[in-house]
């Protein structure tokens, strides 16, 4: 499992790093703003990010719900869903550079706290509220008299926005730090709330509040990319439960709406009955 786990943590740092790879960025605090702008990277990773190649999936939705009185454009909405149709939440355990800040986060030495089921079971639907409430319907519902709306995801919660865009730019700008008032505080209070939270609680930010996840979650069912039980290698012994931080009985729902697919259950099954399966390639 720990070779499993390197690979993956290899390939989060080659995609948070292929996302951002605008390095001047960081040293002059300028955004890039070529034609790779135009496109949305497939993980939570923010547009303002003075290195960031690429748009944000979320900010990007918001962006043309909240001007929907000009025009909509099926293009953010069609390759979020090709993300999920091909990957899943593949995407949030390989791809995603919050999730990969997340990981490190929850390796620092400390105990670790495992949410009881009665109480995950109710606080993973949160993620589903956000994405309704503050990247839909609020920017549809609020609009100015010119037909926009704030992006209140990004604005009022997004603390991959606060990490990779606000911080690094108020770093690098000092004229920006004079106009510092209630919202940056308010923001980077949830930063440092899930931080905090990361280190006890695995990924206390993707189960519980990440709307791009409760996105991608919807196709993990149907997904290319998906996990599958032997049920005749299957022995019910449960370890694959308690082997997964997502809180998944993979022996059961090895397609689960939570499975990010770090494939730990796979690496600590001891009958070898799960494994994952790339339905482009099915016989």
């Amino acid at each position: 499992m720990a070779n499993n786990n390197k690979n993956r943590h290899i390939v989060q740092l080659l995609s948070t790093i292929a996302t951002n790879g605008h390095i001047k960025g960081f040293f002059t605090g300028k955004l890039y703003k070529g034609n790779l702008k135009k496109f949305c990277v497939p993980g939570l990773n923010c547009y303002s990010c003075p290195g960031a190649l690429g748009s944000c999936p979320i900010g990007s939705m918001q962006a043309v719900i909240g001007s929907m009185k000009y025009k909509f454009s099926y293009y953010v909405l069609g390759i979020m869903s090709l993300f999920g149709v091909l990957f899943g939440r593949f995407i949030c355990g390989w791809l995603c550079p919050f999730g990969f800040i997340e990981d490190l986060l929850h390796k620092i030495p400390s105990p670790k706290i495992k949410v009881p089921d009665k109480i995950h079971n109710i606080l993973k639907y949160l993620k589903y509220v956000v994405l309704l409430l503050f990247v839909i319907i609020l920017p549809f519902v609020f609009q100015d008299e010119l037909g926009i709306s704030d992006p209140y995801f990004c604005k009022y919660i997004c603390p991959s926005g606060t990490l990779f865009g606000g911080i690094p730019l108020l770093s690098l700008n000092p004229s920006l730090r004079s106009g510092l008032g209630s919202l940056f505080i308010l923001k980077l209070s949830i930063l440092i709330a899930i931080i905090l939270l990361s280190i006890f609680i695995y990924r206390v930010f993707c189960k519980y509040l990440c709307p791009l996840g409760a996105f991608y979650s919807l196709f993990n069912p149907i997904s290319f990319y998906k996990l599958e039980v032997d049920k005749e290698k299957c022995i019910s012994c449960d370890i694959c439960t308690k082997t997964c931080k997502m809180n998944v009985e993979a022996y059961k729902k090895p397609n689960d709406m939570e499975c990010i697919r770090c494939n730990d259950c796979i690496k600590s099954c001891p009958k070898n009955a799960i494994s994952c399966k790339k339905s482009l390639n099915r016989k």
